[in-house]
């Protein structure tokens, strides 16, 4: 994979490749086609219609490569199939997910910070890293601060470890330069090493600014070769961001 094995929001893996993501709903899709021999019958079972299933596969295939094969009709009859790479992408992406599941707490990276603005369910903050944007409300399941937050809040910002993308040096940042994501840069002050997932610690605002933990498979560790001092660049999504009233939690974790 061209990325980490993030998540689209906490507690769901994904693989992302080229700016692309491949999560729960992704390979929900493709065990449907596996087992319905066809991306019509997928579909169908999924309650999806058969043109937005198919270009779900083709916008994955851009980035990941062939993951679905057709037949066409004839004495045998037409369908689809996995690929081989559809196949192994689908082992990878179980594998990351009971990896992340099996995990009895992902650490987060927790700031403070004032409510500076409010578009619907996501919040603006000013915090000691500049401004990040995250949901409010209560929205993300969580109900953490059920009545959401308003302009002037002291407010606290939650972002799992698991959320977190990580390129290294010139790497862009952001391919597809959404404002659903925040940005930043750092440099690695730390990485602790597992057998499936390391934690990477990077440091935003030099030596006394904040430390954010990431989760990284093995591969992407490998890949990325990082030692402390490096610098690098996150980003994660503001769905996966957690804003919530400091007055309903008990202290940073």
């Amino acid at each position: 994979m061209d990325e980490t094995g993030g998540a689209a929001g906490r507690g769901r893996a994904a693989l992302i490749e080229d700016g692309v993501e491949f999560d729960g709903r992704d390979a929900a899709l493709l065990r449907a086609v596996h087992e319905a021999g066809s991306v019509a019958g997928a579909a169908a079972e999924l309650g999806r219609s058969r043109a937005r299933a198919l270009s779900r596969i083709e916008a994955l295939e851009t980035a990941f490569g062939t993951l679905v094969e057709r037949r066409r009709g004839g004495s045998g009859g037409g369908g689809s199939r996995l690929s081989s790479g559809g196949r192994t992408l689908l082992d990878r992406y179980d594998r990351l997910q009971a990896v992340l599941a099996a995990t009895a707490s992902v650490p987060e990276t927790v700031l403070d910070g004032t409510v500076a603005s409010v578009d619907g369910e996501l919040a603006d903050v000013d915090t000691a890293v500049g401004r990040v944007r995250g949901l409010h409300g209560g929205v993300d399941g969580t109900a953490d601060d059920p009545e959401g937050a308003a302009v002037g809040d002291a407010v606290q910002v939650r972002i799992g470890a698991d959320a977190v993308t990580i390129y290294k040096g010139g790497e862009r940042v952001d391919p597809d330069s959404t404002s659903a994501r925040n940005r930043l840069r750092g440099e690695v002050v730390g990485i602790e090493a597992g057998e499936t997932v390391s934690t990477v610690r990077v440091a935003v605002g030099g030596a006394d600014g904040v430390a954010f933990r990431v989760l990284i498979t093995g591969e992407s560790a490998a890949r990325l070769d990082l030692d402390a001092g490096d610098a690098v660049a996150i980003r994660w999504k503001a769905t996966a961001t957690r804003v919530v009233s400091q007055s309903t939690t008990s202290g940073r974790e």
